[in-house]
């Protein structure tokens, strides 16, 4: 009977293991372990490789998992691509499936769970609802908010936010937890769907070690390797400590190991209550006699040259293997002292072109066949040569020199000729800005950031470019920056990142210190502000730069309820660069949050002055138009927002919003239904039809489209409020009282909920009604009282003096409610709100009646 066949990769494992040298204690280590009964006291189930870079860890690893497999593991090998503990569960779920383990069940949540964060990072895109009440604009943000949002709120959902949670204001966490819950709900299905998004680890973990644990029962092992460990232990540490140490998610079945591998030491404050349970396996550079079996492995036989190499390579693997490759015999190609080590591994390639190469392809990032191309010799097989050097890495489906051999290879350019290092660098800048630009062809202007391979192109494109001349380059490479800050957490690391590298790469200290800054707040969880400070005291930040910084941070501002705040830098934007439509819309935002009427219509006015085309505009100013109950230029400006974009969902439920103001239900229901078609979805449709249904009398036709908007988003506090409109409507008062109450805990400010739930509990002789109209009226009066009080506050007071009732206080705020003018619609909404009390309590028709006739003559001189 034939033996099976033997894979690419096990062919792979097996030579290396044939050349690998030293490290013998290290080997005992594990081998010894995996002979252990793992009920021992001596049993290690946790180990951690450590030691500087090119000192041979991924080597030893690599050989560690040859070992395993001996011993019949199934491995799993996790490098720096897994930016995420969902990332690095998705890889090894890979892995294991490709050796017929796969995790079935995990693998089919991850999918639904790609599937709602798409869906939830979409919704964050547009505009969405503030929570103030019906009738309030839904408010502009970008995808990234989400991250941004649930990074502060869920410690959770963001691996190693538990390092820097001493920072995290308690006020921004409950902000933070408190608007991404609600935009998630505003997209997603279900409260579980909405939970998967907010706390993906809560829910994906467990699943993925129940899975796990059905591979160790049949498998003697599984090992786990996460690789350059220094690099993704931010993102993985807490996770990892808190499933594997603290089992957190579920138990982990003993026969599970797992090997972290990095240069520097596990940080402390996560894994201070563990390091007892750590097997540290510290590397250092060769000892003489290991760095001389390497040698003598290679076929490096002169003593002399041996003796050089172990000098010049500092006894590091990586270049000693690199030194050796070409088994230099002879002493007078070395024998000059002051050449590097990477001059001297240069020396024994003879092929100038080839060598020039080597040295050209060190400036890149990343190598693939586009980039060799640039810089490789006419008619060269340029990366397929590449390949055989040992010190090309593979990663992510790209690869790069080791950083040793490339650090190295780039100060010897750098030094060597500064015309030929700037040459080049403009050379790589230029093909990556033609990419680039090739890449934005079908893309429009809004959408670039969201295309990662635009980003990656304008990335290395902006690296080659500080490298070449940063002076020059750092102003557009900061603008970047702040865009990149405006796109998402992880865009901004990435190029803070870029910023030091650039920096370290060409000795510029000034853009090293400048990155290394940014990367420190860009690293904690939600400090988009602190980033967006350090970024407005560069002197190097142009007024373009300047302006779109001061217009995030206004928004940050805005976003966490600091409005004040985010006036003064939305100002400040607009001052730097008037054209700037999105500071105009963000500035008309905080107005209008503050009631500041006028100023908020002026800055929508200017937004879609600027930016006629996008309909967004149309709706902030139609919303603010709503608000001071002008509905007919409302109705004008959501027309024309569903006129530049027929498909949004978004501006038919404002206009069937406004429709149901205006007392036209029928047409309210259309272009809700329509907005529904384009977007079933959309909670907050569900929600305003449901109060059409209401107002039409169909109390069971309102309870199935409120009970599907909380369905898809549980915590909108108006839909409470409506669908117990709906159970009061049906005699169902225990849940009609339910979903006031909840709508109280959402909004405990907001008055109306409170007079509806004294209402509900007057019907049912609760022992709390007076408390409750207590409260109710504490909130009404005081709103009502406001200097700038509108025409609701004060609208709202009298119906509830009425349902009290308490005739003589009513009929003095009556009187102050129409001394005030109100516009015919807010009259038309009185009188609305006190036939549903008649309808709703038993109350004095008589005294309602005067009422009602005081109102109808205002109505009645209003129009004459």
């Amino acid at each position: 009977m034939g033996q099976e066949p033997v894979s690419r990769q096990e062919l792979i494992r097996r030579r290396r293991s044939r050349g690998f040298v030293g490290r013998l204690h290290e080997l005992a280590v594990f081998r010894e372990n995996l002979a252990r009964d793992p009920s021992s006291e001596a049993y290690q189930f946790l180990f951690h490789v450590h030691g500087l870079a090119g000192v041979g860890k991924s080597t030893l690893i690599r050989r560690w998992e040859a070992v395993a497999r001996e011993a019949g593991a199934v491995t799993a090998v996790v490098g720096e691509e897994a930016v995420s503990a969902v990332e690095a569960m998705e890889a090894i779920s890979s892995r294991l499936a490709r050796q017929g383990c796969p995790l079935r069940a995990f693998d089919k949540q991850l999918g639904h769970y790609r599937q709602k964060y798409h869906e939830a990072e979409a919704a964050m895109a547009g505009l969405l609802p503030d929570g103030d009440g019906p009738g309030t604009a839904l408010e502009p943000t970008r995808a990234s908010a989400l991250t941004a949002q649930i990074g502060m709120a869920g410690l959770s959902l963001v691996p190693g936010v538990g390092a820097f949670s001493g920072v995290i204001r308690p006020e921004q966490v409950a902000a933070g937890l408190d608007r991404a819950r609600a935009v998630v709900g505003h997209r997603l299905r279900s409260h579980e769907d909405t939970r998967l998004v907010m706390s993906p680890l809560e829910i994906l973990t467990p699943s993925f070690l129940a899975d796990l644990g059905g591979v160790a029962e049949r498998r003697p092992w599984v090992v786990l390797f996460f690789d350059t460990y220094e690099r993704t232990a931010p993102l993985l540490d807490t996770w990892l400590r808190d499933a594997l140490v603290n089992e957190v998610y579920g138990p982990v079945p003993v026969n599970v190991q797992a090997v972290l591998c990095g240069q520097g030491r596990l940080d402390p404050a996560c894994w201070a209550d563990s390091l007892d349970l750590v097997t540290e396996v510290p590397l250092e550079p060769f000892t003489e006699n290991e760095g001389r079996a390497l040698l003598a492995a290679r076929g490096v036989s002169d003593e002399r040259v041996t003796q050089l190499v172990l000098s010049l390579s500092g006894r590091l693997p990586v270049l000693l293997d690199a030194l050796a490759r070409n088994r230099p015999q002879d002493r007078s190609a070395v024998d000059d002292p002051s050449d590097t080590a990477v001059e001297r591994f240069l020396k024994w390639e003879r092929d100038p072109a080839h060598r020039d190469m080597i040295l050209a392809c060190a400036l890149p990032l990343r190598l693939n066949d586009d980039v060799v191309r640039i810089l490789a010799p006419a008619g060269s097989d340029g990366l397929t040569r590449l390949r055989e050097l040992p010190f090309l890495t593979h990663r992510s489906g790209t690869y790069g020199y080791h950083d040793v051999i490339r650090s190295s290879m780039l100060r010897l350019q750098r030094q060597r000729s500064p015309v030929d290092w700037g040459r080049r660098h403009t050379q790589l800048a230029a093909a990556f800005t033609t990419w680039r630009r090739e890449q934005e062809e079908g893309l429009s202007l809004h959408r670039l950031w969201d295309d990662p391979v635009w980003r990656d192109h304008r990335l290395n494109e902006t690296y080659h470019r500080l490298c070449a001349r940063a002076p020059s380059a750092l102003p557009e490479a900061l603008h970047d920056t702040i865009h990149a800050c405006a796109h998402s957490a992880e865009s901004l690391r990435r190029w803070v990142r870029l910023l030091v590298q650039a920096g370290q790469d060409s000795d510029t200290d000034h853009l090293a210190r400048t990155g290394q800054h940014l990367l420190e707040l860009a690293s904690q969880p939600s400090q988009e502000k602190e980033t967006l400070d350090a970024l407005l005291v560069l002197p190097d930040l142009e007024n373009p730069a300047r302006a779109l910084a001061y217009t995030l941070r206004g928004q940050d501002h805005r976003l966490n309820g600091r409005n004040e705040q985010a006036i003064e830098d939305y100002t400040t934007a607009l001052s730097l660069d008037p054209t700037l439509a999105r500071a105009h819309a963000g500035r008309g935002h905080a107005h209008r949050s503050l009631c500041h009427h006028a100023a908020a219509l002026a800055d929508f006015d200017h937004a879609i002055g600027l930016a006629p085309d996008q309909s967004l505009h149309w709706i902030n100013r139609g919303a603010a138009r709503q608000d001071l109950r002008h509905y007919e230029d409302a109705l004008a400006d959501f027309g024309q927002a569903v006129e530049i974009d027929p498909r949004s969902a978004r501006a038919l439920a404002f206009r069937g919003h406004i429709h149901h103001r205006m007392r036209r239900h029928r047409m309210a229901l259309d272009d809700l239904s329509h907005a529904l078609t384009l977007d079933p979805e959309h909670a907050w449709a569900y929600a305003i039809r449901g109060d059409v249904h209401l107002t039409l009398g169909d109390a069971r036709a309102a309870l199935a489209d409120l009970d599907h908007s909380l369905a898809l988003a549980p915590d909108i506090a108006w839909s409470h409020c409506w669908r117990g409109e709906a159970h009061r409507a049906l005699g169902h008062h225990a849940e009609a009282l339910a979903d006031l109450e909840y709508a109280i805990a959402l909004r405990p400010e907001r008055g109306w909920f409170h007079y509806r739930s004294a209402l509900v509990m007057r019907l049912t002789g609760a022992v709390e009604e007076p408390q409750r109209w207590r409260r109710a009226l504490e909130i009404l009066e005081a709103q009502a009282a406001e200097e700038e009080a509108s025409d609701l506050a004060r609208s709202n007071f009298l119906v509830a003096l009425c349902g009290l009732p308490d005739w003589g206080r009513a009929e003095s705020q009556l009187e102050t409610f129409l001394s005030h003018s109100p516009s015919p619609h807010q009259v038309i909404e009185a009188m609305d709100d006190l036939e549903n009390l008649s309808h709703a309590v038993p109350v004095d028709a008589e005294r309602l009646s005067a009422v009602l006739g005081r109102l109808r003559e205002q109505l009645g001189s209003a129009r004459n």
